[in-house]
């Protein structure tokens, strides 16, 4: 097996970020091809899901903050692209998960937390060459502009979103397991622009940080991007519709992530960040991450 890598740019000035900018590679032969995605309303942005499929063809697609009920979801467009086996978990105008899958999704379920029915977490298993994965798709509260509990409901949300993750973690039997999803805090100084300024801005700041490094540790959880790119090189897969220029200033962070299980570290075989993604007609602030398996 070669050793995993990202996607080549489409030329050396690209460097240091070596993102797929207008071109995936195939998947390595008989391997499993997971791509995660904060689509930012899945009705109104299917044209570049089909963009994604047409250039990257994953086997799995999990979307984030689908923005979409049920009953209005666009399961037949979607099942038209290749993808009839579908799990989904949606509401009017927010939040919203779904796995899309080539491969028959033998069991899923739905998973609360912090007491509230707000659609951000479905597990679902796949059984790929005889073995059982168990594939979550999470969306952590994004917690709001003040990064303060006592003031703002919003992080305090979030801090506790997080803090039963990590119980969660920490008592759930060893499985073969991967983890996705638009986890909104960037955990290490090389997931962000500038990390002196952005220590005091949600998504950054040592109580975001220091949480989701617990729940990383608290299952053993292998953080894909920085096992195929580790620090200190820098690596985004989210830029602010704020910022007009996005692409000259590039200020960007990891907020979207891929883990897996220890027993499927040694099987790895690519990651592709679609930084191109991020210009497409009518884009989400967030670009495709797809990983690779070969089992």
């Amino acid at each position: 097996m070669q050793s995993p890598r990202l996607s080549s740019p489409t030329s050396p000035e690209a460097a240091p970020y070596r993102y797929a900018l207008r071109a995936v590679p195939s998947a390595p032969a008989g391997a499993l091809r997971i791509a995660t995605w904060n689509i930012n309303s899945v009705r109104l942005r299917i044209g570049i899901v089909r963009k994604l499929v047409r250039l990257a063809a994953p086997d799995v697609i999990c979307l984030q903050e689908t923005k979409s009920p049920d009953e209005v979801f666009p399961r037949e467009a979607i099942a038209k692209l290749g993808y009839e086996h579908q799990a989904i978990l949606g509401m009017k105008g927010y939040n919203g998960v779904a796995i899309l899958s080539r491969h028959k999704l033998h069991t899923w379920a739905p998973h609360q937390w912090c007491g509230k029915a707000d659609c951000r977490h479905i597990a679902a298993t796949i059984e790929r060459n005889g073995a059982a994965l168990e594939l979550h798709n999470v969306y952590i509260p994004a917690g709001g502009d003040i990064p303060d509990p006592k003031v703002n409901p919003r992080f305090d949300h979030k801090l506790r979103f997080l803090r039963e993750q990590v119980a969660f973690w920490k008592s759930a039997t060893k499985a073969s397991r991967i983890l996705v999803g638009d986890l909104n805090v960037a955990p290490y100084e090389s997931d962000v622009w500038s990390h002196k300024q952005l220590l005091k801005i949600v998504s950054h700041t040592p109580l975001e940080t220091d949480l989701l490094k617990e729940m990383l540790a608290a299952h053993d959880w292998v953080d894909a991007a920085r096992h195929v790119v580790p620090e200190p090189t820098r690596l985004y897969t989210w830029w602010s519709y704020r910022n007009q220029d996005w692409k000259a200033s590039d200020r960007g962070r990891r907020l979207d992530h891929i883990w897996v299980t220890p027993d499927l570290k040694p099987h790895l075989a690519g990651l592709h960040v679609i930084k191109g993604a991020r210009d497409w007609t009518q884009p989400s602030d967030h670009v495709p991450v797809i990983l690779d398996l070969k089992l």
